[in-house]
């Protein structure tokens, strides 16, 4: 499949393609090396596993955001190959900026943000000009200041009381006529805040943040809506509620825990960031071996969150105190640095074989955002699906442009 924009008739194809794929490896995708000590594939492709096995977490590293290009034993150039033209997805058209900015307005909004507003925006082409934009879940109002900086309306929507008023102060230094507006977008009330002369805009919003604008927009026939999902784990229930016709009628069961896979990617994770998580999963999985021992289960056991201060204790301390955290039995006279090794062994481990599970994250982010253009088109718009953006500027490049038949 070319990489082309999604539209019309094409968003149901492809969506019933993906979903016949998808839920046939499941067995690939759903077991996490992480919590597994083997793998339900594994018995099935030993060379496969053999391989990813004995290599390093530096090669692991340097395949993460491009395993499809893996030199790896069969069936896995097989699986690559139907994963890229199955998630293969066009860029959608862009623009140059007719309304030059001002350095005071490049200054106040921080790099990789600007960038991705500048990508995002360029992309929003309709029929006419919106007059008025709403930017949902706005944060400061970075992205609705830079869309209504040619003399539109704006409403800015968010929920934190500290973000509402830093962006009506950026506003009005920057003179831009905006109403920031202090709302739970998730409330009863927040209906009211949409009219159907508003053009809603979101970048990056959670969930169950961007599903709810989806809804209230195509209720109140908002005539243009331009969303980038992200996030699509952060949901109220324990299981993915799908919104078309055709991903109800899926047999395709998501749990929360399923809907983080499309996130498992660190592209944009600076160096000090990779070194704090990996010395945190190296140690959890050392941990994890250690309690499976003690309590005499060979089964995971799941850990919260722990704040970075966990790992800043030597590792022997650190299996302690979360033995007594999770009422594991306490350790006796261990091989401490023998075990911290069999932690960082079995991370690389870990992270070759989730190259495998890596397949999967582009297919099922793009099977949930033809979910929400198929409701789209369901609910009387026409929809483009694309990308805005490089992924190494944000993984979360796919972009749903909504219009009003």
């Amino acid at each position: 499949m070319p990489d082309t924009i999604l539209q019309g008739p094409v968003l149901l194809e492809r969506f019933q393609a993906l979903d016949a794929w998808i839920d046939e490896h499941q067995r690939l995708w759903r077991p996490k090396p992480f919590t597994h000590l083997q793998l339900p594939w594994e018995g099935d492709w030993p060379e496969l596993a053999t391989w990813l096995r004995s290599r390093t977490l530096e090669q692991a590293e340097a395949d993460h955001g491009e395993p499809w290009t893996l030199d790896a034993p069969a069936p896995f150039r097989k699986w690559a190959v139907q994963a890229r033209e199955l998630a293969s997805v066009g860029s959608l058209p862009g623009r140059a900026d007719e309304t030059p900015p001002s350095a005071r307005h490049l200054h106040d909004i921080p790099g990789r943000k600007l960038e991705q507003i500048q990508a995002f925006a360029s992309r929003l082409q309709f029929n006419t000009a919106p007059s008025h934009w709403l930017d949902w879940c706005s944060g400061k109002g970075h992205l609705g200041r830079w869309l209504a900086r040619g003399g539109q309306q704006l409403t800015c929507l968010e929920y934190d009381p500290a973000l509402v008023t830093a962006g009506a102060a950026l506003s009005q230094r920057l003179n831009i006529a905006a109403e920031h507006l202090c709302q739970d977008v998730m409330a009863d009330d927040a209906s009211l805040r949409l009219q159907p002369e508003h053009s809603p805009v979101a970048l990056h919003a959670c969930g169950d943040l961007h599903v709810r604008l989806l809804q209230l927009a195509s209720t109140k026939g908002c005539m243009y809506l331009a969303v980038a999902p992200c996030c699509y784990n952060r949901i109220r229930t324990a299981h993915y509620r799908p919104l078309s016709t055709a991903a109800q009628a899926s047999s395709l069961q998501l749990s929360r825990d399923d809907l983080g896979l499309p996130l498992s990617e660190t592209v944009t994770a600076g160096a000090r960031t990779r070194r704090q998580r990996d010395r945190s999963m190296a140690w959890r999985l050392a941990f994890d071996l250690l309690q499976r021992r003690l309590r005499g289960t060979d089964q995971y056991l799941t850990t919260p969150a722990l704040a970075n201060h966990w790992f800043d204790k030597p590792f022997a301390d650190f299996c302690r105190d979360l033995a007594t955290l999770r009422d594991v039995p306490a350790p006796g006279d261990e091989d401490w640095p023998a075990l911290e090794a069999q932690g960082w062994q079995r991370l690389a481990m870990v992270r070759n074989l989730e190259l495998v599970r890596g397949l999967f994250r582009r297919p099922l982010e793009l099977w949930l955002l033809l979910d929400r253009a198929l409701y789209l088109q369901e609910q009387g718009y026409d929809v483009r699906l694309g990308s805005f953006c490089d992924y190494r500027l944000s993984p979360r490049n796919l972009l749903l442009l909504a219009e009003r038949s």
